[in-house]
């Protein structure tokens, strides 16, 4: 196989440039850290309660929840999407509709106010399910455009161009908060640089993808044109699936471990700014520099996932894998201790340097994993699916250990569990290599 021109290649990775926006903005800065301070105000005795269509919740708990609601959907709902989406050959019409679906919900986020909790927590949820949903159907594009030499390359440009993006949102957002004065908005309303940052990221997202969704290629209008059943099909391309699994050592180790380290990574990438916000920032005043050290992660990242590309090329991608999940564990022992903001920092670059380099490293490495074959977006669907179901159990178990303990610092030791399992089954994933 031959990589896919230049031309290609920039305008799927420009689809990371459009939607990693969501991630920093939405899941990673801006709204826990808004979401968490409206909800904490007027509650007493350090407990942060919050009432979601009359039931009680601790505020970042109910956030686990309904990110864990949603994974838990994405999960079911995407081996059979994207076995259709092989078998009809239209996997770029699924990318758009979600990519549609997320992006409207981020605009939608601009008339979320501290009186209106509920639409909030669902417009939210709506925003994960079109990213996640969206990426099912991107990353399975990357082993019909790139060659598997060039796949690694090609990953880390992806993630390094959707981290400087949404980076530069994000400094455009951290303005508009701060001085909001500068952009002739009313300053006393202290909530509309945020929400008008809400409303910058889904014009983004949904602006930039237009380049992605112009050059990935499309089949002809015949291939598409199926006349059998699509669902009855999309059945039965997963029982194929399953069946080739089985047969494919390697595949069956590498998905384990990354189901194991996976209910870290993502996890911590998601409650990072509520535990930030709680623990080491919790006054209105301290908010610019919670801030600034989330868009520092992202700068680190862009690094981290740059030096682990070419480190893989002279270590070997599972060699790097289990150096940077022996860094996470030392990161969460580290987290569970960390008192001060100046440690806050140097933590924040721990996790930078180590974040984007496995997530881009994971998709590479997968794909490399993965035997001859046109139906690349069923077997991107298990690979999802297992972060999904990761992302579950990860979300669930944190936030049900800060309901049981009423401390978000006692989590930490979930994730501390997960990274440590998952080291075990990348050295078993290593020795299967090994052997053949």
């Amino acid at each position: 196989m031959q990589t896919a021109p230049k031309k290609v290649i920039n305008g799927w990775a420009m689809y990371d440039w459009a939607n990693s926006v969501y991630s920093l903005v939405i899941t990673t800065t801006v709204f826990p850290a808004y979401y968490v301070g409206i909800t904490s105000m007027g509650n007493s005795n350090g407990k942060h309660y919050v009432n979601f269509f009359g039931k009680q919740f601790i505020n970042t708990s109910l956030l686990d929840y309904a990110l864990a609601v949603v994974f838990l959907i994405v999960a079911v709902s995407s081996p059979v999407l994207s076995s259709i989406a092989d078998y009809r050959r239209n996997k770029k019409v699924y990318l758009r509709w979600f990519c549609f679906l997320g992006s409207a919900a981020c605009c939608g986020l601009f008339f979320f106010t501290p009186q209106r909790i509920e639409y909030g927590v669902i417009l939210f949820s709506l925003a994960a399910l079109g990213y996640w949903g969206s990426l099912v159907f991107y990353n399975s594009y990357l082993p019909d455009i790139a060659a598997p030499e060039d796949q690694d390359r090609i990953s880390a440009r992806g993630y390094a161009l959707g981290y400087t993006g949404s980076v530069l949102l994000q400094i455009i957002c951290f303005a508009v908060i701060v001085k909001p004065t500068w952009f002739g908005l009313d300053g006393s309303d202290a909530t509309l640089g945020v929400r008008i940052s809400f409303l910058l990221t889904g014009l983004w997202w949904f602006g930039f993808a237009q380049f992605t969704l112009r050059v990935l290629p499309l089949p002809s209008l015949k291939e598409r044109q199926a006349k059998k059943n699509v669902f009855t099909n999309g059945f039965h391309e997963l029982s194929i699936v399953f069946r080739q699994l089985k047969q494919l050592r390697t595949l069956r180790r590498f998905l384990l471990s990354f189901f194991l380290y996976s209910m870290g990574v993502q996890t911590v990438m998601l409650v990072a700014a509520g535990f930030s916000k709680k623990e080491i920032f919790p006054r209105p005043e301290d908010e610019p520099k919670l801030l600034f050290t989330l868009i520092l992660i992202q700068l680190v990242a862009i690094i981290g996932a740059i030096v682990m590309s070419r480190l893989s090329k002279r270590m070997g991608n599972l060699r790097v894998l289990i150096v940077s999940v022996c860094i996470w564990i030392a990161i969460c022992i580290w987290a569970y201790f960390i008192q001060t903001q100046m440690q806050f920092y140097a933590l924040a670059a721990s996790v930078g340097l180590v974040m984007g380099g496995i997530q881009s490293l994971s998709r590479s490495t997968y794909s490399k994993f993965l035997p001859e074959t046109k139906d690349t977006t069923s077997f991107f669907s298990f690979y999802d699916v297992t972060e999904k179901i990761a992302l579950v159990i990860g979300l669930f178990s944190f936030g049900f250990l800060e309901d049981i303990t009423g401390s978000i610092r006692n989590s930490i030791i979930a994730l501390i569990v997960f990274f440590v399992l998952g080291l075990l089954a990348l050295m078993y994933t290593k020795k299967a290599v090994n052997s053949r």
